[in-house]
């Protein structure tokens, strides 16, 4: 393979992407007009759409739900296994589920379908099997079949996903034209002006630093709570005695320690703590910082400098402009 000429790795690049095309047109041959009601449902939504799946599913749920939120229907990522972890907690009865899965049978989506539905949300499947558990467990089921991937051994998700993902774009823009989204509403919803001057910003002049929630190691578990709720930042921060970083313990992390019955308010905070945490670094840029917090999934990030001494932190609020974003167009 490696003695192949220039032009013949073009040509098996050209049918690679042929096989991606081909699982975009078998998507297109099965739509129905259960896509149709599909679209009504969420044009009716009074909440907000939640997009879920796990794996490469998971992946284009996320862009899936971003597209949406962004072309003026609010939706939101929510990942099936915190989800069964506390998660749940910020689902609403009128919001309506996308569930993502090619076989069907993803168990930790699977899982939480059920609740969902106890809770009277309207489940719509994007599923390459009609038959499957999660087809049979949900209201519309949208096919996302393709005769095979472009990956050579036809196991990784390549063309699914491509197809996957062409059919919410599908869904998004089709909303756009029911709603009559317009191009004024598309530059409310991306203040991109103001957002890309923060992210480009030093981090130093964002980050806040005064008032920071820190403790130190030996610190009680009860009065690093009560210092996240008084907080507002969601979390505090663990340091030694030179105020080097050493760990983080967020309002997920005391969530996910009441689940597994394992909260010791007479602890310490080394005991509980997300030792190592992701950390920004003095004159890194708003953006990098963002870089971090969309990998890590989180939404705050203490800032050191090149002794690990804590200088700040950073929430996604300060990247975002708080108070600077508006999207209901007062």
């Amino acid at each position: 393979m490696k003695g192949r000429s220039p032009d013949e790795w073009v040509e098996f690049a050209k049918k690679v992407l042929d096989i991606e095309v081909e699982g975009i047109l078998e998507v297109k041959k099965n739509l129905d007009r259960e896509f149709y009601s599909v679209l009504k449902l969420l044009a009716s939504c009074k909440g907000r759409i939640v997009v879920t799946g796990i794996g490469k599913s998971g992946l284009v749920g996320r862009k899936i739900a971003a597209t949406l939120s962004s072309t003026g229907t609010p939706a939101f990522f929510l990942h099936p296994v915190e989800g069964a972890h506390g998660d749940l907690g910020m689902i609403q009865k009128e919001d309506v589920v996308i569930a993502i899965s090619n076989s069907g049978e993803t168990d930790e989506l699977n899982a939480i379908i059920p609740v969902l539905k106890s809770l009277g949300l309207k489940i719509v499947a994007l599923t390459a099997k009609r038959d499957s558990t999660l087809a049979k467990m949900s209201d519309f089921v949208l096919s996302i079949y393709v005769p095979r991937e472009a990956c050579t051994l036809n196991l990784a998700p390549t063309a699914s996903t491509t197809a996957t993902l062409a059919l919410g774009d599908a869904i998004a823009v089709s909303l756009t034209r029911w709603k009559e989204f317009k191009k004024e509403d598309f530059k409310r919803f991306h203040p991109g002006g103001d957002l890309g001057r923060r992210l480009s910003m030093d981090i130093n002049e964002i980050m806040q630093r005064d008032n920071l929630p820190i403790v130190s190691l030996n610190t009680k578990l009860k009065d690093a709570i009560e210092l996240i709720d008084k907080g507002g930042l969601g979390c505090v921060i663990v340091v030694d005695e030179k105020n080097r970083l050493k760990g983080i313990i967020t309002d997920g992390d005391v969530r996910r320690m009441v689940v597994k019955n394992i909260l010791d308010l007479n602890g310490i905070v080394k005991d509980f703590m997300t030792k190592n945490p992701r950390f920004g670094r003095e004159g890194e840029t708003g953006a990098r910082m963002l870089d971090i917090m969309e990998q890590a999934e989180i939404t705050v990030l203490p800032v050191v400098d090149d002794n690990m001494v804590v200088k700040g932190i950073v929430h996604l609020h300060d990247l975002l402009g708080k108070g600077r974003l508006t999207f209901n167009g007062l």
